[in-house]
């Protein structure tokens, strides 16, 4: 116990000193610091020069330190930037997403303006309102009615190929009847062996072609076309190509594309001119048509 008083009491005596002697040494800086004399000016540059150029570590942290804040400044600049760069990139992908619509609506548009048809039939461009096709009915509504003198079984296409025809008529609005419903009949032709056939629609995207005249003169890849027959459809309309089904039966992949059906031209027909009158027959100066055989 003794042993441990006695070293406590010298850890204190030898703070104390210590103390002492440090308090002494600043004095005496101090007193050296303030005396203005030559040789101590001289003694004060050659103790600053000793020291300072060795205090270079000291400001390492300083320095490092305000990279650090500089880089941080960049990064929260790059970061807002970022930001902005998101937001204008998702304005652009809406304006984009807008300009490829106007550009599909316009291709098709042009399409309906590339089909060739007879100059006689005038036609009338609408918007297709809805789908209302199911399993049992295949159908679409279009914005043009009976204010724009559309007649119930009229005929309609895409830019592609004929859609159906005008089977409900409202005032403003008219319902199609497409091709592949299973209640559609259309008369065709087979190019370009010329054969006779009906495309009989059963609710498919793949119409069968039925009561062909010479099943074995048609052939995959063969065009189809509206003949005109029965004088619902006129003659000469795109329908599509024939393919065969898996189940070995002819089939026709229609033109149209059912898939965007955007924009319909309704096709107005003209009617054919009544003879009421059987001199109607006859040609200026007493001539008889041909085919018409002459009184007695």
């Amino acid at each position: 116990m003794a042993r441990d008083h006695n070293t406590e009491a010298e850890i204190r005596q030898t703070r104390r000193l210590l103390a002492a002697v440090l308090g002494l040494g600043l004095i005496a800086i101090f007193v050296v610091w303030r005396i203005d004399s030559p040789r101590v000016e001289r003694l004060r540059m050659a103790v600053i020069d000793r020291i300072v150029p060795d205090m270079g570590w000291a400001l390492v942290p300083v320095a490092r330190l305000g990279a650090m804040v500089s880089d941080f400044t960049s990064y929260a600049r790059v970061y807002e930037q970022n930001r902005e760069l998101r937001r204008e990139l998702q304005q652009m992908k809406a304006w984009r997403e807008a300009a490829i619509q106007l550009e599909q609506e316009n291709a098709r548009l042009l399409d309906l303006n590339r089909v060739r048809l007879d100059p006689s039939l005038m036609h009338v461009t609408g918007v297709v309102l809805a789908d209302s096709g199911s399993p049992f009915r295949q159908s679409v509504l279009i914005n043009v009615g009976l204010r724009d003198g559309i007649r119930d079984g009229w005929a309609t296409m895409d830019g592609l190929g004929l859609v159906g025809r005008v089977a409900g008529l409202g005032e403003r609005a008219s319902r199609v009847l497409l091709l592949t419903d299973s209640a559609s009949r259309v008369p065709v032709t087979v190019l370009p062996s010329g054969q006779r056939a009906m495309v009989a629609g059963d609710n498919s995207p793949l119409p069968p072609l039925d009561f062909v005249e010479t099943p074995d003169l048609v052939r995959p890849g063969d065009r189809v076309v509206s003949s005109g027959e029965g004088g619902v459809f006129p003659a000469g309309l795109p329908v599509g190509q024939v393919v065969e089904g898996r189940d070995g039966r002819l089939r026709v992949s229609l033109a149209a594309d059912y898939l965007r059906l955007e924009f319909l031209r309704v096709l107005r027909s003209q009617e054919a001119p009544t003879i009421g009158d059987p001199g109607g027959l006859l040609l200026p100066g007493g001539a008889v048509a041909p085919g018409v055989p002459a009184d007695g």
